[in-house]
C-alpha cells in the first residue's frame, strides 16, 4: 500500500476542507490510501503552549510521517504570497530527513486557499515547492488535461489546486476546486506508485 501523507495547516477550515478532498482523491486509487495530518500553531509568546494532540481533526504531524510516505500533498493558506508560518516552521525542522535523503526521488503535491483571486495563490504555490525540491522530491501538478483548470472562474492552477475563499473566509469550495482537489490527490498517487 502507498502511504500518501496530505499535510496541511489551516486556520479557518478551508484547507481542512481541501486536505480531505485530496485525500479522497488518493483513496480512489487501488493500492493508495491517505494519511491526514496538520501543524499546531506558532506562537509569539514563548510560554505559550498547546496541547500535544489538536481538540479536533487530523493529528499533528511528525518526522516520521514524513519519513515514511510514498508521497506527500502540502496545503497552507496563502500569507502575503506565502506559506503560512506554521507550516514553514514544521518544514525548517525537517534538516534530519534532508541530511538522510528521505524524501529523494518521492512525488509531492500543493494547494493553497487565498481571501481574493490574486492573493497569490501560484506564489504561494512556488513558496512550498522550494524546500520540497531542496528535499528531492518530484512535483506533481494539474496538466491542463484537467477541463475544470481550463473553464473555472475560482481557484484552480496548473501548479497545484486552489481555493477563492473571499475577503472574510466565508465563500464555499467551489465545484470546480472540489474536482481539481480531489484530481491532484489522484494524480499523486497514481505517480507514487508508478515510482514505487
Amino acid at each position: 500500500m502507498a502511504d500518501i501523507l496530505v499535510l496541511y495547516y489551516s486556520q479557518n477550515g478551508a484547507v481542512r476542507e481541501m486536505a480531505q478532498l485530496v485525500a479522497r482523491g488518493v483513496e480512489m486509487v487501488d493500492g493508495a490510501t491517505a494519511r491526514l495530518r496538520t501543524v499546531p500553531k506558532v506562537s509569539a509568546v514563548c510560554e505559550a503552549t498547546g496541547p500535544d494532540i489538536p481538540a479536533s481533526g487530523a493529528p499533528y504531524a511528525e518526522l516520521k510521517d514524513m519519513e515514511d510516505c510514498a508521497g506527500l500533498a502540502l496545503g497552507s493558506p496563502t500569507r502575503f504570497g506565502n506559506m503560512a508560518a506554521p507550516l514553514k516552521y514544521f518544514l525548517d525542522g525537517t534538516t534530519s530527513l534532508w541530511l538522510k535523503g528521505a524524501l529523494v526521488g518521492k512525488p509531492a503535491a500543493v494547494f493553497t486557499s487565498t481571501g481574493s483571486m490574486h492573493g497569490g495563490q501560484e506564489t504561494t504555490l512556488l513558496s512550498m515547492m522550494l524546500p520540497l525540491l531542496h528535499h528531492g522530491m518530484l512535483i506533481v501538478g494539474l496538466p491542463y488535461s484537467e477541463p475544470e483548470l481550463a473553464s473555472t472562474s475560482t481557484g484552480g492552477t496548473p501548479y497545484g489546486a486552489s481555493h477563492v475563499a473571499g475577503a472574510a473566509g466565508d465563500q464555499p469550495i467551489s465545484e470546480a476546486e472540489k474536482k481539481l482537489c480531489i484530481a491532484l490527490g489522484k494524480r499523486l498517487a497514481e505517480t507514487a506508485l508508478k515510482l514505487s
